[in-house]
């Protein structure tokens, strides 16, 4: 069955030209939380931050879309235009009410905001209400799923992880008359169990915390986003992610983003050969430098960190230099438990 299923993508390979597969099914999705709180460096983007990148994106060099767009064609396969992004908000934090939404309106781009009911709920001091989502959503925002409890889900059990998701299905129901479709893993961790729980409950697609391009190759239940906030929000940076290309990537391993053995065996099979392989390198973002890596028959390419990740999040980005000054970009999110 391997052999067959190599040789239907060898002939597809001759039918259909490179650019036009991961590529073409791929977009960047950009995620932010707070705007002008400067107190909260790790989670905010300076106002004046925010502003250059509404104008880098309104400059006709991208094609911004709203999430159900990149989503719907992900699942799909099919074309997305060329350097196609998408804005993403995490958490419904009042500064996105105040500072960051007006700014978009006046800029004319979508976005989706993912909202944690619980907070909302609790009526937490900086937290939006859900008349204000309820105002953002009739305006044409799209609302995502955050979860009700906003937790960690990545260490939870199966029915830990459903209750919350179906406690946060209510109130969206009640508040909003509808429950979102795309969720968003809370601070992007995530399990086997966690993944396979979204799955069943309905998702299009959900969002972690990683880098990279989201691309049709990759699970729909666990899809990249690349972080912006005061340190990583520079001009050259949004430039440089919002035009990054997918490393089209495939037999990723470990399955499961909770580690059982860390350092994990790292490791992707690309779809297609890539020129300059041997200029790939991935970064462990516990270490330094880049990690060992091997390339085997030319497309299985298998990772090394030289030490186990300290409990917590923990990732990995892999980069290739691209075309135009471009990067390929494959990034992962791994969870290492106490022990």
């Amino acid at each position: 069955m391997r052999y067959v299923a190599a040789l239907v993508a060898v002939l597809g390979s001759l039918l259909i030209p490179a650019a036009a597969t991961a590529e073409s099914a791929s977009a960047v999705v950009l995620m932010y939380h707070r705007f002008g709180e400067t107190d909260y460096p790790s989670t905010n983007i300076r106002i004046e931050q925010f502003e250059a990148h509404l104008a880098e994106l309104a400059s006709g060099a991208y094609h911004v879309v709203a999430l159900p767009e990149v989503t719907a064609a992900l699942t799909s396969g099919r074309t997305l235009a060329e350097r196609s992004v998408a804005v993403t908000v995490d958490d419904a934090y009042l500064s996105v009410y105040s500072q960051a939404w007006p700014r978009f309106q006046a800029a004319g781009m979508p976005f989706t905001l993912f909202v944690p009911s619980d907070a909302v709920d609790q009526g937490q001091a900086n937290y939006m209400s859900w008349a204000q989502i309820r105002e953002m959503a009739a305006a044409g925002v799209t609302i995502g799923h955050h979860s009700a409890a906003h937790g960690h889900m990545a260490t939870w059990s199966r029915a830990r992880v459903k209750a919350d998701i179906e406690r946060a299905n209510r109130r969206f129901r009640e508040e909003l008359g509808f429950v979102p479709k795309i969720f968003a893993h809370p601070y992007g961790e995530a399990s086997r169990t966690s993944l396979t729980v979204v799955a069943e409950a309905g998702f299009e697609a959900a969002f972690g915390q990683h880098s990279g391009v989201a691309q049709a190759n990759l699970k729909s239940t666990y899809l990249p986003r690349f972080a912006l906030n005061e340190a990583y929000g520079g001009l050259s940076r949004l430039k440089l992610v919002a035009s990054a290309l997918p490393l089209p990537v495939s037999e990723i391993t470990p399955a499961d983003p909770l580690l059982g053995d860390n350092p994990p065996a790292f490791g992707f099979t690309l779809t297609r050969t890539l020129e300059g392989l041997s200029r790939l390198r991935c970064f462990p973002s516990h270490e330094g430098q880049p990690a060992h890596l091997e390339i085997l028959g030319g497309r299985r390419v298998e990772v090394r960190p030289g030490k186990p990740f300290p409990p917590g999040r923990g990732r990995i980005n892999c980069t290739l230099p691209g075309q135009g000054g471009r990067w390929h970009w494959f990034g992962m999110q791994f969870y290492a438990p106490q022990r």
